[in-house]
């Protein structure tokens, strides 16, 4: 068993694999000085990359021998390489970090601090600032945020990041939770213990370019508030039931104009707009009962997470 293991998530990393491993030896290097690391392994997982990201991890393992990889048969997404990097991993304590270097490893040192000395189980991340990040990513993210404080019964900080330090049994207990749909930023806090945030500005890329779209932000988000939430499918339920009640009373106002004061238009305006009310609140619960009925889905074909093409 090694004294830490840096789990290392990789698409299309290039450009900041050769910047991230200066960092992060030298970080070790420093470790083994102040907190008596003895042994460290850096584990790099390629999640299908298409560029020399994996040909570079390969020079890295043959001149380190603390260098290991993972390299997937295709791109199964960042939350299928996290859960590959950490059952593969054998440290004492255990971190999650990006190879773009917007993690800061030399903040690895306070993190350590927080679990040898202070007995938390867990050192997290967050950004204090998002400078530098669009703004209507940024806007849309905060609402995310609120919504699954909302949502969810477990606490997921505003700016978590999946930059963590964990203790052995905390890793344990995240490998045990054998899910398709993965959210680690839900797993994290569900799995509980005690934890320690800390905060730093936001950093830019060391090179490269981000692999998170709009549109895939979006679709991570809905996968973590169906994850840990069923208050949704309370809200279809709530929405029906006030459509009938809004319903009712379109109804009686209808007959009741009807009888004063007649009905020259045939009622076709009143009828049509009650049916798209109502076609529309249906089309949005069915979405909402959807969106549950797929992960079930995903469950029962029991896939997978992660295929491995070659490994070391």
């Amino acid at each position: 068993m090694s004294d830490l293991s840096l789990v290392v998530p990789c698409k299309n990393e290039e450009e900041s694999i050769p910047f991230f491993y200066k960092e992060a030896v030298s970080v070790l290097a420093q470790l083994a000085e102040s907190h008596n690391i003895k042994s460290s392994e850096i584990i790099f997982i390629d999640d299908g990359s298409d560029d020399k990201t994996l040909e570079i991890i390969k020079e890295l393992a043959k001149n380190d021998i603390r260098v290991h990889y993972i390299s997937f048969s295709r791109n199964f997404g960042k939350e299928a390489a996290l859960y590959a990097g950490l059952k593969r991993s054998k440290g004492k304590f255990v971190a999650t970090l990006d190879a773009d270097l917007q993690d800061p490893p030399e903040m690895l040192s306070q993190m350590l601090d927080a679990l040898t000395k202070e007995s938390f189980d867990c050192a997290a991340t967050r950004r204090a600032t998002r400078s530098g990040e669009p703004v209507v990513r940024s806007f849309f993210a905060r609402c995310f945020y609120k919504l699954m404080a909302k949502l969810c019964d477990i606490e997921v900080v505003d700016g978590a990041r999946d930059f963590r330090l964990m203790s052995r049994k905390y890793v344990d207990a995240v490998v045990s939770l054998y899910e398709k749909s993965r959210f680690s930023k839900g797993i994290f806090p569900w799995v509980g213990f005690k934890t320690k945030w800390f905060s730093y500005d936001n950093r830019e890329r060391i090179a490269g370019k981000t692999k998170w779209s709009f549109y895939k932000l979006f679709l991570y988000s809905l996968d973590g508030i169906t994850a840990f939430s069923v208050k949704p499918l309370m809200l279809a339920s709530v929405l029906g039931f006030i459509s009938v009640i809004i319903s009712f009373f379109l109804i009686v106002f209808i007959v009741v104009r009807k009888i004063l004061f007649g009905d020259p238009v045939a009622g076709w305006a009143s009828m049509v707009c009650i049916i798209l009310f109502l076609g529309g609140l249906q089309l949005f619960s069915i979405g909402i009962l959807g969106q549950y009925l797929s992960k079930i889905y995903i469950e029962t074909k029991n896939r997978p997470l992660f295929i491995v093409r070659e490994e070391k």
